[in-house]
């Protein structure tokens, strides 16, 4: 994949109030996050010379004035966010244990929900993306008619030159069933350039027998690059017919694992994006996440390891 100079990166989904504990478990901490979101919000951190632009909506109340207002203080475009009178931005709450995450909702008047429901307003929010990043989540929570505007969105964009980018992100609450669930994640892979699996819910949801079964499984349609993570375990790879496998950077202490997954995604993304080697990408990916996991909560501050990425123009 070439290079770009200032590339305009595109993340769609779905930003949430976010509760996190503390020290104290009933000392919760408020702030704004989500899957497509987090990554957004890493890769402005790795990459500020890039455009950032977060496509979903929100409502027109308080709490959603005050997310965009965290979102464009972030250094995000936030500029093709629709904002809806009769809708709020949903909320979750993070319950960790043992330095693993469980999760409570609250989205059923969720705004992103209705993030497709304008054809015409998604093809101008994609205008100009270099770059096109979604998640399993965010085919979720826009339902079957969603789905068909986001794919011929994504198709007109795809068929402009951007690349679409996409992790599967396993949810099965979000959807009617499995079978739903496995069939729009199967038909979305095959429209994107790369994908960005996690072993361990690919295992449970389709089955695969090792993290090879779910690389070999993603290699269809218009897929060039798969990246597999696997928690702690090897990350394998397949980048345009160039296989490998990188050793992830190990953990002292696993605080909470939340957007572990997201962050990873924002540094491989950044190195691979910007022409790295998929080994290069992988370590930053790796190194950003071995960050993000030391602490509590979604967003939270990281340096970025000193690794030369090529900046072209």
């Amino acid at each position: 994949m070439t290079a770009q100079s200032n590339p305009t990166f595109v993340s769609i989904g779905e930003c949430m109030v976010e509760l996190s504990p503390g020290v104290d478990p009933l000392d919760l901490r408020s702030g704004f996050a989500g899957d497509t979101y987090n990554t957004a919000w890493y890769l402005r951190r790795i990459r500020p010379d890039w455009t950032v632009r977060y496509v979903t909506s929100v409502g027109q109340d308080a709490l959603s004035e005050t997310m965009l207002g965290q979102m464009r203080a972030a250094g995000i475009d936030t500029d093709h966010i629709r904002q809806l009178p009769d809708r709020t931005v949903g909320l979750y709450l993070i319950t960790v244990r043992d330095g693993e995450r469980s999760f409570s909702y609250w989205r059923d008047q969720s705004a992103a929900r209705m993030l497709a429901a304008d054809q015409g307003q998604l093809d101008r929010a994609l205008t100009g993306a270099d770059v096109i990043y979604l998640s399993g989540i965010t085919l979720a929570i826009i339902g079957a008619a969603g789905r068909a505007v986001l794919q011929q969105s994504l198709k007109v964009a795809h068929d402009r030159g951007a690349l679409v980018v996409f992790d599967p992100n396993l949810r099965p609450r979000l959807w009617q069933d499995t079978r739903t669930m496995c069939d729009a994640i199967t038909d979305m892979a095959a429209l994107c350039d790369i994908v960005l699996p996690s072993f361990e819910d690919e295992a449970t949801f389709f089955g695969d027998a090792d993290p090879a079964a779910t690389l070999a499984r993603y290699q269809r349609g218009l897929t060039r690059t798969v990246i597999v993570k696997n928690g702690p375990d090897a990350v394998i790879y397949d980048h345009c017919g160039q296989t490998g496998s990188v050793a992830p950077t190990p953990i002292a202490e696993t605080v909470d694992t939340t957007s572990a997954g997201d962050s990873f995604n924002a540094g491989a993304m950044a190195a691979l994006l910007s022409g790295a080697d998929p080994e290069v990408a992988i370590r930053l990916g790796s190194e950003i996440a071995a960050q993000v996991v030391c602490n509590r909560g979604a967003l939270v501050p990281v340096s970025v390891p000193e690794i030369d990425l090529p900046r072209p123009g």
